[in-house]
């Protein structure tokens, strides 16, 4: 972080122990905090408010104490670098024993988020102009400091992210605003609030005439604003730069961890300095907010150089001397592979932003699944066909084994689709024998897609699952951190509320979830065609829907070393891929062309940068 120029990071660990005291000190007891708390893989929508207590209840005391030293670890780091560290404010989620404590107090339920049971949703929400917000935000920053030996001033507090507000009355927004900065200020007159901007995407509550009292509400240069979503949504041109408050132009790029190629290098090359060079922008630098990084090297090494450039570029050099950069070797096979990938997964120019909906990580309870796309596969085959090439230079290359993995993925994900469509239109054609090879394509398909993933260490459930258990001191411990780990991957929910939205794909999880949901669902049309009847999509559901639940609570082991050749795997999935009817899109498949952005690969043609 601190080599690409990082100075301003949040620093959100431990806040549940700091909140543990203040709320102890309030007279509120620890059972009713593990109904409060989020479990460890839901923490940051229970701190924002969407929810409350799913995946919990945090492990008492161990997983305070162990959070809490690792705060005092990377607050050191962080400003032994010279950074300046984010911590967390009061934004007024609070438990409900505190209506107890306090009738009096202004309290009210916030929202549906999710579709979460009464016992999960729909937080409880102090009013910002209530006296007792006042005093837990400040007793909350000033035992921060306290435990910390310090503050950088700067606080984190989104009060309303993804969650309508009580009120859309101007003065109530604007009255919100400057409670929450003086709370905060009340134990630190040198505050600055910084908050996400990501809640104004909600286009049906927040117009215009609600964000300016929201953000007029507090001095300018009191709060910082993160344009969160800036390279596909752009606040700031929306807002006359947010209304004199400084903002941070971000990249969010990737929702959930997914593991899908995608990038919009137009738009990250372009959108901050285009805020740099506007009259009256109030942008003070660029930032990064993703989801999930451990994905998409490319996109973030290019987005990290943007602090630094004030002027366009030619992004094609700079993919030159990335790929060279990437492998340790300068090679005309493994440049011309990424230009392609620069000029078709990595120039999504619509926008689509980067949420996986591919068929072997969607879960197959309709035949109607679509699968969007805004470049040509070939195009796509033809760059890991041009990595292939060069693997007796590379094969001892981490980086071009993790490349050959995650090109050759993406590859057998598109193809899914057309193998998909194949399986449906055999079901409407009643056509058993095409149904059986369509069907053992697919099945077949997965069954590759996980031989590959498992040949690197990047790609494996295994690891991911032992990483949570090893946190554990206890079996109860252990078991509550899995459960944790594989929920949030899954189902995320204790209902299936955001299903598959954190899906990965990844070496044990292709074959021992994603497969066996495929397997019902295949099944399922072989029955149905062979008996000519209609598919009962309501049975089908409640059974996929039956063995997520169980495997969400299985406890077996997956591999943590990776198995098999990573080069000769890739070899014989490309010969049996790269070349087969399957790299055609069937004409259900959404492909956007970008028209000039796909007349060749030399960079030479285009002028944009």
């Amino acid at each position: 972080m601190a080599l690409n120029g990082i100075n301003l990071p949040l620093a959100f660990t431990a806040q549940e122990e700091i909140f543990r005291r203040v709320y102890k000190e309030l007279g509120v007891t620890q059972n009713e905090l593990d109904e409060h708390f989020a479990g460890p893989a839901f923490l940051a929508w229970g701190r924002m408010g969407n929810m409350r207590g799913w995946g919990g209840p945090l492990p008492y005391p161990s997983w305070y104490n162990n959070q809490l030293a690792l705060q005092h670890k990377i607050l050191k780091r962080m400003r032994g670098f010279g950074m300046k560290p984010v911590l967390p404010g009061f934004a007024g989620h609070i438990p409900p024993a505190i209506m107890k404590l306090h009738p009096d107090a202004k309290i009210m339920r916030l929202g549906d988020w999710g579709k979460f049971n009464s016992t999960y949703c729909c937080t409880y929400f102090l009013d910002p102009s209530d006296p007792l917000f006042h005093k837990i935000g400040s007793m909350f920053i000033n035992e921060q400091m306290k435990e910390y030996n310090g503050t950088d001033h700067i606080y984190n507090a989104d009060s309303f992210n993804e969650m309508t507000p009580p009120s859309s009355d101007p003065a109530y927004l604007a009255s919100s605003s400057h409670s929450v900065l003086e709370a905060m200020q009340a134990a630190d007159p040198d505050a600055i609030w910084l908050m996400q901007g990501w809640l104004f995407q909600d286009r049906a509550f927040w117009k215009q005439t609600q964000i300016k009292a929201l953000l007029t509400g507090v001095p300018v240069g009191k709060m910082i604003i993160l344009d969160l979503f800036a390279e596909v949504q752009p606040i700031w041109k929306e807002t006359e730069s947010f209304y004199g408050q400084p903002f941070i132009w971000c990249m969010l790029h990737n929702f959930g961890g997914n593991l899908g190629l995608y990038g919009k290098v137009e738009e990250v090359t372009s959108g901050s300095i285009e805020a740099h060079s506007t009259k009256g922008s109030t942008i003070i630098g660029t930032g990064m907010a993703p989801e999930g990084i451990e994905q998409n090297d490319f996109i973030y090494d290019l987005m990290s150089e943007m602090g630094w450039r004030s002027t366009k570029f030619d992004v094609y050099d700079w993919t030159d001397a990335y790929a060279e950069r990437r492998y340790g070797l300068k090679d005309k096979r493994t440049q011309a592979a990424w230009k392609i990938l620069l000029s078709t997964v990595y120039n999504c120019s619509d926008t689509h932003s980067d949420h996986n909906h591919g068929i072997p990580v969607t879960r197959p309870t309709s035949i109607n699944l679509k699968y969007a796309i805004w470049y040509n596969i070939k195009d796509l085959i033809s760059a890991w066909k041009l990595l292939l090439d060069a693997s007796d230079e590379f094969q001892q290359s981490e980086t071009y084994r993790y490349d050959l993995v995650d090109v050759g993925r993406q590859v057998l994900q598109d193809i899914s689709y057309s193998i998909y469509m194949d399986i449906i239109q055999a079901y409407k054609d009643s056509d058993l024998v095409h149904a059986r090879n369509s069907t053992s394509a697919l099945l077949g398909l997965l069954n590759d897609a996980d031989e590959l993933l498992s040949s690197d260490k990047h790609f494996l459930l295994g690891r991911w699952l032992e990483s949570a258990k090893s946190l554990g001191k206890t079996s109860a411990e252990k078991s509550l951190y899995e459960f944790n780990a594989r929920n949030q991957i899954t189902m995320w929910g204790p209902d299936d509320n955001i299903k598959d939205y954190a899906n990965k794909m990844w070496g044990g999880l292709m074959h021992g979830y994603y497969r066996k949901r495929w397997d019902i669902f295949c099944d399922t049309i072989l029955t149905t065609v062979a008996h000519k009847l209609p598919i009962d999509i309501k049975k089908l559901t409640s059974n996929v829907k039956e063995f997520e639940r169980n495997w969400n609570h299985m406890l077996d082991s997956y591999p943590v070393e990776p198995s098999g050749d990573v080069v000769a795997i890739s070899k014989h999935l490309y010969a049996k891929y790269g070349n087969s009817a399957f790299v055609w899109l069937p004409q259900h498949t959404e492909y956007r062309d970008n028209g000039s952005w796909r007349e060749d690969y030399s960079g030479r043609s285009y002028s944009i940068f």
